[in-house]
């Protein structure tokens, strides 16, 4: 979308869309010099809205720094307001379905949660925090969000998630990871690895072999693994979170061979950098300094715009689509 002066700005609208409009990117030009961001994070948070990077940045008030800028060019701000990309429910696309939502709490998986529900599913949400699901619950006083705070790398746990999902589950989104500390092979430690590996590989194995016979006797299922770029190439995060994803699309393609012909789907979304509450521990070494030499100039995404993806593959929508790997990363994979 192009930006003229006959578009108006809002504080929803794209950091792209400030840096376009003519009064608007003086005025967020100013903002961004006393907040010391220089082009290239401008150009990583474009696609943005004001208010949801004030957030993420940690302004202490964001929708009143949103107010001061809007208020910094009202005399130059008329014409049809700029929306940006809006997400688009589609009725009825999970009514009937329960739905098993791992890392539901935060980011991309309580996004995927309440898209589902809110598109007539019924949510298992499954993470650690009790309190966070909680809140996403009250957001749907329905019921169509069962909560269960457990740690997928638990037998005992596991149990709980399907007795909460009372003997049928059509779909499930093993959104739950963690990220590492961007060691090399050389320094990486046991206590990384294994903390890595349990969830992002054991844990999700473990859920998804106690979800499979229950669609193996419903004669059909549909399963998502949240990948990411790091599962295609070697250049965004340490030895074992990259190795960890990287075993996730093995687990992918293995599934979709074995189950094919039990009506039973599996794909994987391999997401690029998402404005999501996972942030990695870096202490610095080798394997640090030697990633973040290398960034690929891609604007960062919103949780909704992976759980668009997700729940896509999730749907009847993929009908035809079965051991896919959908990078949905806006051209990372590419660089």
């Amino acid at each position: 979308m192009t930006i003229t002066q006959a578009t108006a700005l809002t504080a929803n609208s794209t950091i792209g869309a400030w840096m376009k409009h003519p009064a608007g990117s003086r005025a967020f030009a100013a903002f961004a010099e006393q907040a010391g961001m220089d082009t290239a994070s401008l150009a990583i948070l474009k696609n943005l809205p004001l208010t949801r990077m004030l957030e993420a940045t940690g302004s202490p008030d964001a929708a009143g720094a949103a107010e001061h800028l809007l208020s910094q060019i009202s005399d130059a701000n008329v014409g049809v307001e700029d929306t940006g990309w809006i997400e688009a429910i589609t009725p009825g696309r999970f009514t009937g379905k329960t739905v098993i939502v791992t890392g539901a709490a935060s980011g991309i998986g309580r996004a995927v949660a309440s898209r589902i529900a809110r598109e007539g599913g019924v949510v298992v949400a499954v993470d650690l925090s009790e309190a966070k699901l909680a809140e996403l619950a009250m957001t749907f006083p329905d019921g169509s969000i069962r909560i269960v705070a457990a740690d997928i790398t638990s037998e005992t746990a596991i149990a709980r998630i399907l007795e909460t999902a009372g003997g049928r589950i059509d779909c499930l989104a093993n959104v739950a990871g963690l990220s590492d500390d961007f060691s090399a092979i050389h320094e990486v430690t046991d206590a990384v690895l294994e903390r890595t590996f349990n969830v992002n590989v054991f844990g999700l194995i473990r859920l998804t072999r106690a979800v499979v016979p229950l669609m193996l006797d419903a004669g059909r299922g549909t399963v998502v693994n949240v990948a990411s770029e790091a599962a295609l190439r070697g250049s965004s995060s340490g030895l074992a979170y990259t190795a960890s994803k990287h075993a996730v699309i093995g687990v992918t393609r293995s599934m979709a061979f074995m189950y094919e012909p039990n009506g039973i789907r599996v794909n994987a979304v391999a997401p690029g950098g998402t404005l999501t509450g996972m942030r990695p521990v870096i202490t610095g070494g080798y394997g640090p300094e030697r990633v973040q030499s290398f960034s690929p100039p891609v604007p960062i995404a919103l949780p909704e715009n992976l759980a668009a993806s997700i729940t896509f593959l999730l749907s009847d929508d993929s009908t035809n689509v079965n051991g896919a790997i959908l990078t949905s990363d806006g051209g990372e994979s590419v660089y």
